[in-house]
């Protein structure tokens, strides 16, 4: 395995935020920066793939297989990781593939990954790991799509762990995060083991991630969360201006750079919220930046430098 000691990069920082709504409220905003814990495998990535590769090394595997779409940031992680630490990646990409790849496609290439491209209709319907044992006929670790398994989850509830260290009088009333697949939800949900009250805010549009995040949690009593479908703005990588905005907002007077696909969005429904008065006078809520900020690229790509 390579030189990068994956137990050292944490515990992430935690940052203020500063704009008069939240003065106005009375409601304290806090961000634990997860996106500054590696500059390539950042954010929830990283903790979901901490336990998965140290796993795959004590088993012996030298490969790595896994799943995502053009623009995964899941994608680029397990590229990354992979060239840090020694390991040949293979990755299955949805759809067609285009000239010249996108930045994240790009990126994983660089990094090594060997691209295997097929149909939507293949990707949608085929199961992952056959495919992936027809593609790859050789012995490999397998990541499933987005990361999220068991051992992902273990690293995601170690977020709890650090941030009990530091608040260790009182803990953040509310938590706020991004979903893509739960996975990220669902550790710290275990991790909180009923404390405070969790938000995830859906990425996607539909009322599909409260079931996945269900079985992950099974037979789990927690009742302190729910998940938010308000503010995907139409769906996944769909956004309207008052989004980017906020992101320019944030990027040039807070310092803090977010994502139009996950953090972004999330942030926007935590601020609307506070709008609305959903938090008492006097909260703490604490929002987890789960990274994904490589992905800006493939989005001024796409839709022309609106960041």
């Amino acid at each position: 395995m390579g030189q990068i000691d994956w137990l050292s990069l944490t515990p992430s920082p935690i940052q203020t935020v500063q704009l008069p709504l939240l003065a106005e409220k009375g409601v304290e905003l806090l961000v634990k920066r997860d996106d500054l814990l590696h500059p390539q495998v950042s954010g929830n990535k990283w903790r979901k793939l901490k336990y998965n590769l140290l796993a795959a090394n004590a088993s012996g595997y030298s490969k790595l297989v896994t799943y995502g779409g053009a623009f995964s940031n899941h994608i680029a992680a397990v590229a990354a990781a992979g060239k840090a630490l020694g390991f040949q990646t293979f990755g299955v990409i949805r759809g067609e593939a285009s000239v010249p790849l996108n930045p994240t496609l790009q990126f994983a290439a660089a990094c090594g990954m060997e691209l295997q491209f097929i149909s939507r209709q293949a990707y949608r319907t085929a199961d992952r790991l056959d495919l992936a044992q027809t593609l790859f006929p050789f012995d490999f670790y397998w990541l499933p799509e987005g990361g999220t398994n068991a051992l992902a989850i273990k690293g995601c509830e170690e977020i709890i762990a650090e941030v009990v260290a530091q608040f260790p009088n009182t803990l953040p009333n509310y938590f706020c995060l991004a979903c893509g697949t739960g996975g990220t939800l669902a550790g710290v949900i275990t991790g909180l083991q009923g404390q405070s009250q969790v938000i995830g805010f859906s990425a996607l549009k539909g009322d599909f991630l409260t079931a996945s995040v269900q079985e992950w949690l099974s037979p789990s009593i927690y009742t302190n969360w729910y998940i938010s479908t308000d503010y995907h703005f139409g769906g996944y990588a769909k956004f309207q201006p008052e989004l980017i905005a906020l992101l320019h907002t944030f990027r040039t007077a807070l310092h803090l750079t977010l994502d139009p696909i996950y953090t972004g969005k999330a942030m926007f429904g935590i601020l609307d919220l506070v709008q609305k008065d959903y938090f008492p006078r006097g909260s703490t809520i604490l929002m987890i930046h789960t990274g994904g900020l490589q992905g800006i690229a493939g989005f001024n790509a796409r839709f022309g430098n609106l960041l």
